[in-house]
């Protein structure tokens, strides 16, 4: 038995590792809004978690809280991710390897096997699902180049459709940063910029590897202070995670804050609340962030996401596992790839 331990041990070794805290929100409350965490009843409450399947991770990088994570272990999957904007910067993409959580594992004598409660590299490998590792927390939101090497965890990212992460969600990104960048300053010292951030994802009903849920929507969303309109003003994301053609230029529009709440309140984790007091000191100086004609023209933000067929969504989702058992399709990881414990993924994602 000791001797199984060991190699667990070895084996968790051999992965990349970010020593990040596992321990409730108030350790890393800057990354929150008025320092409170979003509110999901049963689920997340006064910055703890209710129940042993939630865990809420302190992201720290280099000695330093980066941003933070709610992550679900039995989907192996983060809830959301939550972090400060605070420079529209052009920070390349780093080149780095996937990290993984060993807090998050509770190693014992019976184990014979790390990362039970997590993601990891190889359940991406060769997948047939066209899924890819997808950030909640981008890299190119990131002020500089270590922050930007901080979010290469796997738990900020979600099995996210290849077409969608690199089409419209990309897209979405690089807007958001602009608007952020122009409209969200720090209320203080109105020459820094700052916005509070949540990007997350919804449960669905397929499995990739047999292991780690896909989601089934993606969902963003902000929280800052305009010192032109001197009020505290927000923007909202939703989008199905579905394969996109690029010949459609298909775009996300934004959402006010109060409607992806509605949305939310609806799903298998309902969020009842993203921002404190819905993102203002005052409940009487909240206003949505609309971008103006000229901006919304240049950003082309107009056209809708086109929902797949039914007969579209059915033939993508013969390469995936679904959750009910229905393996149709689907061939499993261990009959297509190399050992599981030896890294030998693309390094394209």
């Amino acid at each position: 038995m000791m001797f199984t331990t060991s190699v667990s041990v070895l084996l968790l070794l051999a992965f990349p590792a970010v020593i990040s805290d596992v321990v409730d929100f108030s350790e890393c409350s800057e990354f929150f809004f008025e320092g409170n965490p979003p509110v999901i009843p049963d689920i997340l409450e006064n910055s703890t978690p209710q129940n042993n399947t939630y865990k809420t991770i302190c992201q720290k990088y280099m000695n330093s809280y980066r941003f933070a994570t709610l992550y679900d272990t039995t989907n192996r999957i983060p809830v959301f991710s939550a972090y400060k904007f605070t420079a529209a910067a052009k920070i390349p993409r780093p080149r780095v390897e996937w990290m993984n959580e060993p807090q998050l594992e509770h190693f014992n004598e019976e184990m014979g096997m790390p990362y039970a409660n997590q993601a990891i590299d190889e359940d991406y490998c060769y997948n047939k699902c066209n899924v890819g590792r997808g950030h909640l927390f981008p890299s190119c939101h990131s002020p500089d180049e270590v922050f930007a090497q901080s979010t290469f965890t796997l738990t900020n990212t979600v099995p996210q459709k290849e077409s969608f992460n690199s089409g419209s969600w990309n897209g979405m990104e690089i807007k958001t940063k602009d608007v952020m960048g122009e409209y969200c300053r720090d209320k203080g010292d109105q020459n820094n910029i700052l916005a509070y951030v949540l990007v997350g994802a919804v449960p669905g009903n397929n499995k990739l590897n047999e292991r780690v849920n896909i989601p089934s929507f993606m969902w963003m969303t902000f929280c800052c202070y305009n010192s032109s309109s001197q009020s505290w003003i927000s923007q909202a994301y939703w989008a199905p995670n579905e394969d996109e053609n690029k010949a459609d230029n298909i775009t996300i529009d934004e959402i006010s804050l109060q409607e992806l709440q509605n949305l939310l309140s609806t799903t298998r984790v309902e969020i009842t609340q993203l921002f404190d007091n819905n993102c203002a000191k005052n409940r009487n100086t909240y206003y949505p962030l609309r971008a103006r004609s000229k901006m919304r023209e240049r950003m082309n933000l107009r056209p809708q996401r086109r929902r797949l067929s039914l007969t579209e969504q059915r033939s993508l989702a013969r390469g995936c596992l679904a959750a009910s058992g229905d393996t149709s399709g689907y061939v499993p990881f261990h009959r297509q790839s190399p050992p599981r414990f030896r890294s030998l993924c693309p390094t394209k994602d």
